[in-house]
């Protein structure tokens, strides 16, 4: 893979700003902190050098002055949304996150449940948390929020949500995703520091969009693609244009709810620090890439993913067409096409040629794979098989797992377990060829293989299963489908 990004001056340069506003504010700062910290995959593949832990490292660096809030909505918890990456609930990766901050030697200091409004499931969390030690407050829906900054910022509004107990100068307000309510916890926070007259600071760390890259910029777009079931998009920030005379990039959110913020500012503190959202941010990433065009490509590749896994989830049922034909702008806009993706022409030839269902698979070295269905094995099964011998340099001929191991497996899913399709899914030929490499050196030597499979390309010409997507992901394979069933299924 071609390194777009460094990484190493990312660390420096964004430690060491973030260190800067904490002395702009008197020793006292609230840090938004947006998107993953332990695991951002989407800045990993839209800048290629940047460690998905990037972030937490970084913090790491000012470990000794910072301490954790993770953030929670009690809507979010009542209607148990999903962390789409990692297939979990937020109020499970909350508890997540406290172990992973925890064993970094990170201090966590509370959790805070916002827009909590009595509801049973945020109670029931409250007394999990608080019996494992964990200091948990309530912040409480205001009337008229965001634009009744008068309510807003009074007794009456910020002034009913419980004060956050909080001891180190750098306080980093996370959450599991998006709508959480991180920016109103900084501010109530603020408000409550201010009556107890400490003069503590606001500023937010998100890494996309990038403010110092150009506005169409396909790195800003893949942002606007992974966030267009949000809506947001990005623009040019006219706050910083008419304060600085320099265009910048900011998104909408940020855009449209500055004038409140700066109402909010004049109430709580008497002026406002910042002439616009940009001046919020803390961002250094466009300053760390290193190699324009490797990011550029790598951008156009993820639009390409999301715009199939907007139009997988469309056939599925769970999706959105709005989110689908705003993808599939952006697409144009960053002047990507389909084809582009490699292993997406290679797996629709290869079912052409065969008339099943077909996969196919880029190699590190940008070698294609196949994989096709055959009476023991589906497409995925074999794509990652014929990988895995490719990458071992075992001959195509040669059986690292014996037909006779595969058959009882089958009978088992048919005759027992009431399954309908006899072929093995990808989790079962894993396990069948693990039994394998107990006795043959081959089978062993394939099975070695499966770390080198961590961030290759695969694209299968119908949709999967969601045991074979999962074991995709385990497996740390980009995986695509096109938007269509092996079978035509009218109701399900």
């Amino acid at each position: 893979m071609k390194i777009g990004f460094d990484n190493e001056k990312y660390l420096m340069t964004q430690s060491e700003h973030i260190r800067e506003r904490i002395a702009q504010f008197n020793n006292k700062l609230y840090l938004e902190f947006g998107g993953k910290l332990f695991d951002d995959f989407h800045a990993s593949r839209v800048l290629p050098g940047f460690e998905p832990d990037s972030k937490l490292r970084m913090l790491m660096q000012l470990s000794d002055q910072a301490e954790i809030v993770i953030v929670i909505s009690a809507a979010d918890i009542d209607k148990n949304k999903m962390r789409g990456d990692l297939g979990i609930t937020y109020d499970v990766d909350v508890r997540r996150l406290i172990d992973e901050f925890t064993e970094r030697g990170f201090y966590v200091g509370s959790v805070c449940i916002t827009q909590y409004a009595g509801q049973e499931s945020s109670d029931l969390f409250k007394k999990h948390l608080e019996k494992l030690g964990i200091r948990v407050y309530l912040h409480y829906p205001i009337a008229g929020y965001p634009s009744n900054t008068s309510l807003i910022v009074s007794d009456e509004g910020y002034g009913k949500n419980e004060y956050i107990e909080t001891s180190r100068p750098l306080v980093v307000v996370t959450a599991p995703g998006p709508g959480s309510g991180k920016m109103a916890t900084c501010l109530s926070q603020l408000y409550h520091e201010y009556k107890r007259g400490i003069c503590a600071g606001y500023a937010k760390f998100e890494t996309f969009p990038i403010w110092n890259i150009p506005l169409k910029h396909p790195v800003n777009l893949a942002y606007e693609a992974a966030t267009a079931d949000l809506n947001d998009v990005n623009m040019i920030d006219p706050f910083h244009l008419e304060a600085y005379g320099e265009t910048t990039v900011n998104y909408n959110r940020d855009v449209e709810i500055f004038p409140v913020l700066q109402a909010m500012f004049e109430k709580i503190i008497g002026e406002c620090p910042y002439k616009s959202p940009t001046d919020m941010g803390v961002n250094m990433v466009g300053n760390c890439i290193v190699d324009d065009e490797v990011c550029k490509e790598a951008s156009r590749q993820e639009i390409i993913r999301r715009y199939y896994k907007s139009m997988d989830a469309l056939v599925s049922g769970t999706g959105k067409e709005e989110e689908a034909f705003k993808i599939e702008l952006l697409l144009k806009q960053a002047h990507a096409a389909l084809e582009d993706r490699k292993v997406v022409p290679a797996a629709l030839e290869m079912e052409k040629n065969t008339g099943a269902p077909a996969a196919a698979l880029e190699l590190p070295d940008g070698e294609i794979v196949y994989g096709k269905t055959s009476d023991l094995l589906g497409a995925s099964s074999a794509l990652l098989l014929n990988a895995l011998k490719e990458l071992a340099g075992i001959a195509h001929k040669h059986h690292v797992i014996s037909p006779d191991a595969i058959r009882p497996i089958q009978d088992l899913k048919i005759k027992y377990l009431g399954s309908k399709n006899p072929r093995l899914h990808t989790d079962e030929t894993l396990i069948a060829l693990s039994v394998s490499a107990a006795s043959s050196e081959e089978a062993r030597l394939a099975l070695e293989q499966l770390p080198k499979l961590k961030g290759c390309q695969a694209h299968t010409s119908v949709l999967l299963s969601s045991v074979d997507v999962l074991e995709f992901r385990k497996l740390g394979i980009e995986l695509t489908c096109e938007p269509k069933f092996e079978k035509e299924r009218k109701y399900q």
